[in-house]
């Protein structure tokens, strides 16, 4: 007896596991990875299927729960026959991968669910009205909240004290219990977004690239620069009170921040372009903070991955790497790889036309104030790099000294002798010490130093500074010095009034150059334009510069 109930508990999670629904769409010719309920809504999957289809698959789901049940019912034990639920439940929500492979699709399970309530009450395995409870709880919740997941936790949390109420075995309320505990992991991510503010209620329109001709959708991956920036999501901010007390420690924070898979954290809405396109934008975080992107590349490189394969199953058409994001995965190539089927940009076009268009403005009101420029020293800082480098080429010819600061000095020479074959009439310098910054009058900072790099020993009075670094390259102390201007790079306002979910503290209403790429690639169309790698071509500098200005992108100084 023992041997045979083992038996048909496996068959019930082989059957839930099944690839019915699955199997139908691939058929169809149907991308299942974007096409589930799980993350567009039924109204975006009958958009994409037809109705037929929906219904079809909808009733395959169902079926594999009632099948479960009814084979279960000839042992005639009502616990197995709930046990038999569980296992069917279970196998829809974690298949062999040897069915789905690596990414199997992520359903709700609610008419698996169904399924198994039908079958428990034609077999009598409970009496009906235990049954039909979790439906009628589900229906009047949805309805009266518009939650889908808090409607199926209701129901099943109504089903599992039904059941303890009910004369039956230990395992049999286990089981049920378990089911509870099933749901409630597989809708842990969306009780995060309920907390955020950002699930969608039944009947709210949920974007999806394609649509609609009028609407485009993205995402974006952000990443908390600080731990308070980790208390800022709502989702998180119950940790904080915990720390401070002392019951959990910073490293124990630290270490589930490096376990959490990316997770949808917020949304920009209100874009709309002067051609009358709306722009919606998914934020997307997984919480590693920035040493995490130095110490251990491989899973920062791992979870922009599956970021951007969130992004796709929910309905972006282009997903842009923020921040430390950008230089991961050889600065998004290998991410592009791993998710052809949407657009990757690192961001870096866009962010060096925003240097490009904002430089002559500094430089021409320095000069404004009767500072003269052929007599102005200017420091780059970060010069190794492609954007600090291109800051330096745009300046040379302007200034009457240049002071390369970066931390390969074999590097920089090379660079430094190309600068002095285009400016000849300007002093180059190369060094790998801040001390220099003292002698600058004009210093530009563009580095992927986690931790600000320049402080007020650093700096001499009235020296005005543009720092491009993100997070900030200069300290906050910098600003006492008396005469010091420090103008933030790589701020954009969207046209048409943004509003955002969460702070992304670049000012209200303004987005960081690399988010605003990732905007223009989605309102134009021009995913060719993306930038990958450490390459940037002049040719997608200029499209991105020209395109921002015709859309209504206005660069902030």
């Amino acid at each position: 007896m023992l041997f045979l109930s083992a038996l048909l508990l496996l068959v019930a999670f082989l059957v839930g596991s099944a690839p019915v629904g699955h199997a139908v769409l691939s058929r169809s010719g149907v991308n299942v990875r974007v096409t589930n309920a799980y993350n567009l809504g039924v109204e975006n999957v009958l958009h994409r299927v037809g109705p037929g289809l929906a219904f079809v698959t909808a009733l395959l789901d169902a079926a594999k729960g009632f099948l479960a049940i009814l084979m279960a019912s000839s042992v005639n034990s009502p616990e197995l026959s709930v046990l038999a639920g569980l296992a069917a439940y279970l196998g829809h929500l974690n298949p062999p991968r040897a069915l789905y492979g690596q990414t199997p699709p992520r359903g709700r399970g609610n008419l698996v669910l169904l399924g198994v309530m039908a079958g428990l009450a034609v077999t009598g395995a409970v009496p009906l009205w235990v049954a039909a409870l979790p439906v009628v709880v589900y229906a009047g919740v949805a309805g009266f909240w518009g939650y889908v997941t808090a409607a199926t936790l209701a129901g099943v949390l109504a089903f599992t004290l039904a059941v303890a109420a009910l004369p039956l075995g230990p395992a049999a309320k286990l089981a049920a219990l378990g089911l509870l505990v099933a749901a409630g992991w597989r809708f842990k991510e969306n009780l995060g977004r309920m907390l955020d503010g950002t699930e969608p209620r039944l009947g709210e329109a949920v974007p999806m690239a394609g649509r609609r001709s009028d609407e485009v959708v993205a995402a974006f991956m952000i990443h908390p620069m600080t731990l308070e920036n980790f208390w800022s999501a709502r989702r998180f901010a119950w940790l904080r009170p915990l720390v401070e007390k002392g019951l959990i420690s910073e490293a124990g924070v630290r270490q589930m921040a490096e376990s959490l898979r990316p997770m949808k954290v917020g949304e920009l809405q209100g874009i709309r372009t002067t051609d009358g396109k709306s722009i919606r934008c998914y934020l997307l975080s997984s919480p590693l903070l920035p040493d995490v992107f130095r110490d251990n590349p491989d899973l920062a490189t791992r979870r922009a991955i599956e970021g951007a394969r969130l992004a796709q199953e929910l309905g972006a058409e282009v997903f842009g790497l923020g921040a430390f994001w950008s230089v991961v995965g050889n600065k998004g190539v290998d991410v592009q790889a791993a998710v052809p089927d949407i657009t990757i940009t690192n961001g870096g076009a866009y962010t060096s036309g925003t240097i490009k268009a904002a430089i002559p403005g500094i430089l021409a009101h320095f000069a404004a104030e009767g500072r003269d420029l052929k007599q102005a020293t200017a420091a780059v800082v970060g010069a190794n790099g492609v954007v600090a480098f291109g800051i330096a080429r745009t300046i040379a010819p302007q200034v009457g000294k240049v002071i390369m600061i970066g931390r390969d000095l074999e590097r920089l020479e090379r660079s430094a002798a190309t600068l002095r074959r285009a400016a000849k009439d300007t002093e180059i310098v190369t060094t790998t010490s801040y001390d220099t910054l003292k002698e600058a009058d004009l210093i530009f900072t563009a580095t992927s130093d986690p931790n600000p790099v320049i402080f007020p020993q650093h700096v001499k009075s009235g020296a005005w500074i543009f720092d491009e670094g993100r997070p900030a390259d200069v300290d906050e102390s910098v600003q006492a010095i008396p005469g010091v201007r420090v103008i933030p790079g790589g701020v954009v306002r969207p046209p048409g009034g943004m509003t955002s979910h969460i702070d992304l503290q670049f000012g209200e209403g303004q987005v960081p150059a690399c988010l605003a790429e990732t905007l223009i690639i989605a309102a134009t169309g021009e995913h060719g334009r993306k930038s990958l790698g450490p390459q940037t071509l002049t040719e997608n500098i200029n499209f991105f510069v020209e395109q921002a200005a015709k859309l209504g992108f206005e660069v902030v100084d």
